[in-house]
């Protein structure tokens, strides 16, 4: 199975900017997957899927400002 970008967007939180890709994968059967890639950091990324690209992008931007508190939090907790 390939995937295809189908787009690509950058989300805004606190100063941070974040790339994410959108991406259309077909099953075996033939139905339509998207998934979308968070890119946080060079080796960190968020990986998300749906039957539907538009709940994925809501997905996404509910997502992510917790996902990225949560990275801060462990970080200020951490050292």
């Amino acid at each position: 199975m390939f995937r295809t970008l189908v787009k690509t967007e950058t989300l805004r939180d606190q100063g941070e900017q974040i790339d994410v890709r959108y991406f259309e994968i077909r099953t075996l059967r033939g139905l339509r997957r998207f998934s979308a890639e968070i890119a946080l950091s060079a080796g960190d990324r968020i990986i998300l899927d749906d039957d539907s690209l538009t709940n994925l992008e809501a997905r996404a931007v509910r997502l992510m400002p917790a996902t990225l508190y949560c990275r801060r939090l462990a970080k200020t907790t951490a050292a």
